[in-house]
């Protein structure tokens, strides 16, 4: 079978490490390293011995594959070029900077016969791949994602940074369309939310509630999935998983004990597995998972979170 011809466009702090997946993968060619900046991405081509270029159009009709990991404002026109030239993308999260662009770019896909990726790196989370096959009906989720103050990322809302990955986990979990939503933020270093929070409610009944903060003493990243068997409760930082399960109950208002099984799990590297399922999905022409649907969703509620939340700008992604 030949080789997986991948590009890479953008090589900032992301963009690097996607290079150097593809650059070790087995069953990929990494014909090209691209960005505006000549000097990085002639760094970033050698120490993946790869051609390196400064326009991502020196590239189109000649690769398979493309991990787009440009500021969120390019990843439009840039995802298009490649589509209608005959590749597929990997989109990092967000998909695009409105709902227009990202249908846009599905109905390209779609009619050329092209595939999406997008780059919500936790659904490959090694606790999350073990949460999916436990989870059955939730009755109600609480979500976490709490990080300590860094530089990047300061002109986007909370909820695109990082929020994001919690709604489309759950969206995962409970497969169900929302029913109503509420919202509140807080802008504290930046111009935008540094800590926000939704309710969402399902129309099946599930509840969730999701926190995000990049304003945390430390980082606090978990996930709490309440359903009639007991609760599961993921701990992202310390890679676990526990299962509660309730013991001796025998009437609605009798006391329980509670059984407690944890899972731990080795580090893994998400984005190598991230990437290997992009580049099965292109040799196999199956949809990825995370499909350019599964992120254009998720960048829907992550906006109307944004809209509902008061007190603050909506984001410019463009910039990003």
């Amino acid at each position: 079978m030949a080789k997986v011809r991948a590009a890479v466009i953008g090589t900032g702090y992301l963009g690097q490490f996607h290079a150097e997946k593809y650059a070790a993968h087995p069953d990929v060619e990494l014909v090209g390293i691209v960005d505006t900046d000549q000097e990085r991405a002639e760094l970033i081509g050698k120490k993946c011995c790869a051609p390196f270029f400064t326009d991502h159009r020196q590239l189109l009709g000649k690769v398979d594959a493309a991990s787009i990991v440009t500021p969120t404002g390019s990843h439009f026109e840039v995802s298009r070029d490649f589509l209608l030239s005959g590749s597929d993308v990997l989109i990092e999260k967000p998909i695009t900077t409105t709902l227009a662009q990202a249908d846009e770019l599905i109905a390209i896909a779609n009619q050329h016969g092209r595939l999406i990726q997008v780059g919500l790196l936790e659904r490959y989370n090694p606790a999350v791949l073990a949460l999916a096959p436990l989870v059955t009906k939730p009755l109600f989720i609480e979500a976490r994602r709490l990080s300590t103050f860094k530089t990047r990322a300061l002109n986007v809302s909370v909820v695109v940074d990082l929020m994001i990955h919690d709604i489309d986990i759950i969206f995962s979990l409970v497969k169900s369309p929302i029913k109503s939503l509420a919202a509140a933020g807080a802008s504290v270093a930046s111009q935008f939310a540094d800590i926000a929070n939704a309710r969402l409610e399902f129309e099946n009944g599930c509840v969730a509630s999701i926190t995000a903060s990049r304003m945390a003493q430390k980082d606090d990243r978990t996930l709490l999935v309440v359903q009639e068997s007991g609760p599961i409760y993921v701990d992202f930082v310390n890679r676990s998983l526990t299962q509660m399960q309730p013991l001796g109950r025998q009437g609605a208002n009798d006391a329980t004990e509670m059984l407690s099984q944890t899972q731990t799990f080795e580090k893994a590297d998400a984005l190598a597995h991230e990437i290997a399922d992009f580049v099965k999905s292109v040799s196999t022409r199956q949809q990825p998972v995370v499909s350019g649907q599964v992120g254009r969703d998720a960048l829907e509620t992550a906006l109307t979170i944004i809209g509902a939340a008061p007190g603050g700008p909506h984001p410019d992604l463009s910039g990003r």
